[in-house]
Order: structure tokens, then C-alpha cells, then sequence
């Protein structure tokens, strides 16, 4: 894995990754951090300056600094489920395609944990999980604004359409029944994010 794609996947950056994305010196960063226009914090006991991914993107939007350093590219796909057989179905074939970069979770604990780190760009969530329902992931997700863009689709053997109806209204933008064709799974993905 190369630096810049290194970068790409942190959430958290230091003044030198920052001078590097932005394509200005690490002074100009620290002068930006320390009149405030540029947010992060210190590390307790030193003098290292750190910047969080949202101030980043706040920073370089406020100062037309493009964000293509900061993007791989690729849409990011989260596969939320305890069944290692669809985990790993869905992991082959999304990286197959060439266009996706793919994270796994097992439980909505993890789901939480990596919307936050990953920043995923479309969702796919087992409706029934070893600890919450999906229905509990989708509010928790649609509760924070900067997730609003995140396409949640959830998988699920459930049958029940008030179940169905109750995941839609808790923030599923689209419900797919199992047995389901993989393909379609697919290609619904890649109508979500606008990827060939």
C-alpha cells in the first residue's frame, strides 16, 4: 500500500500529512492550526498538532483546495453480517469488480465503529445481528448528519412486511429479500453510487 493511499483511509492526520494533501508546507499548516482557521487538537504532553478528517474537509472546502488526495476513488462498500459466507461472497465479488473498496463488520457494535472509521458510501446490513437489529443501526446511522449520505440496504431473510416497513421508516433506503441473485445485489450497489 502506497503513503497516499495510506492517507486516504486515516480519519485522524498529522501537520505533515495535511501539508502533503493540501500541497503546501507543513509551516503554513502549523500557522493555519494555530490562528484557528484550521481545527484538530494537541496530544496531551507534546507538541504535536493533530487534524481530524471533518476539519480537514471543512479546511479545504473553505479555501478551494481540491479533495481528490484525499479520495481514492473508489466507492466504499460496508458488509454488515454475521454470516461468513455472505461476508465473504459479497468481499470477493465487490473487490472483483475493481470499483469498490470493502470493509467487514459481524455485530452493530462493529457497524457503528467502522461507519466512523471507513466513511462508507453504501451499506449492505443483515437485518438480524448477533447483538442489535438493523433497524437499531439505521436510526443510529441517520442520526448523525454526517452520514445522511450513506445508502443503507438492507439483506434479510425476514419476511414480516411491518418489519419491512419499520426499517424503511428507521432510515433503509431500500429492503432486498433472501434468497437473493448476487448480481442484482451488485448492480444495485453500483446504481446507489453512481459506478458502472
Amino acid at each position: 500500500m502506497n503513503v497516499m493511499s495510506d492517507i486516504r483511509n486515516k480519519s485522524v492526520f498529522t501537520t505533515g500529512e495535511v501539508a502533503q494533501i493540501c500541497r503546501v508546507s507543513q509551516q503554513t499548516v502549523i500557522r493555519c492550526f494555530d490562528s484557528g482557521r484550521l481545527q484538530g487538537f494537541r496530544v496531551p504532553g507534546s507538541r504535536f498538532r493533530r487534524i481530524p478528517r471533518a476539519s480537514l474537509v471543512t479546511f479545504m472546502k473553505t479555501n478551494q483546495i481540491p479533495l481528490d488526495k484525499l479520495e481514492t476513488g473508489r466507492k466504499r462498500v460496508l458488509v454488515v453480517d454475521d454470516d461468513e459466507a455472505i461476508v465473504e461472497m459479497f468481499t470477493e465479488l465487490l473487490a472483483r469488480h475493481g470499483q469498490f473498496e470493502v470493509k467487514t463488520a459481524r455485530t452493530g457494535y462493529d457497524a457503528g465503529i467502522l461507519t466512523e472509521q471507513f466513511r462508507p458510501d453504501v451499506i449492505l446490513l443483515d437485518f438480524k445481528l448477533p447483538d442489535i437489529n438493523g433497524n437499531v443501526v439505521c436510526r443510529t446511522i441517520r442520526s448523525n448528519p454526517n452520514y445522511e449520505h450513506i445508502h443503507i440496504i438492507v439483506i434479510s431473510g425476514v419476511a414480516d412486511p411491518d418489519e419491512v416497513k419499520e426499517l424503511l421508516a428507521a432510515g433503509a433506503n431500500e429492503f432486498i429479500r433472501k434468497p437473493f441473485d448476487i448480481n442484482a445485489v451488485i448492480s444495485r450497489i453500483a446504481e446507489a453510487v453512481k459506478v458502472a
